[in-house]
């Protein structure tokens, strides 16, 4: 029996099938260090203001308008007394307010200061300039592959697409729909 030729170190990708899920699993791995990297620099000018939670609330903020705690609670995955807590820092550093609900003056709204909302409007704008600068290296040809396999994944993973933009403001909104398991 011949010996078989190993593919060279780092051209896995090339030869894996498409229902490769190990092949798949390590090139998404691979993109989303990238994709990281790419955060923590959009966060860094920042960092001196909000952590990287106290940014996750203020994106679901911005994407989703004003919210009573228990519902801004749900959304980040937390428990209202830490989002209470989360919450009150952002008060105090002027970048979220609450107020009461004009339809229910007994419940209190949470919402984003222009502050807020310039903060989070200058972090996405960053990261959006540093992800086309990335995707700009990648050959025309392979960029429409590029979005039907993104789409793909965040479908999968239960994240909202970005159409149009009206959306692509807020591209990062942590979906509250966790991925589900099809095996």
């Amino acid at each position: 029996m011949a010996d078989q030729a190993q593919p060279a170190a780092g051209t896995e990708h090339v030869n894996a099938g498409t229902d490769d899920v190990d092949a798949v699993t390590r090139a998404v791995l691979t993109a989303s260090r990238v994709l990281v990297g790419v955060s923590a620099r959009s966060l860094a000018a920042v960092e001196d203001r909000v952590t990287l939670p106290q940014f996750r609330l203020l994106v679901v903020l911005a994407t989703r308008g004003t919210a009573k705690l228990v519902v801004l609670a749900d959304h980040l995955g937390v428990k209202p007394s830490t989002a209470m807590r989360m919450i009150d820092r952002m008060i105090a550093a002027g970048l979220a307010v609450r107020q009461i609900n004009p339809d229910n003056r007994r419940e209190t709204l949470l919402g984003l200061t222009d502050d807020g909302r310039r903060l989070v409007n200058d972090v996405t704008a960053r990261r959006r300039e540093a992800i086309a600068e990335i995707v700009s290296r990648v050959a025309p040809g392979q960029r429409a592959a590029l979005v039907e396999a993104l789409t793909a994944f965040s479908e999968a993973g239960g994240e909202p697409g970005v159409s149009g933009e009206a959306d692509a403001l807020y591209p990062l909104g942590w979906s509250d729909n966790p991925p589900r398991s099809t095996g």
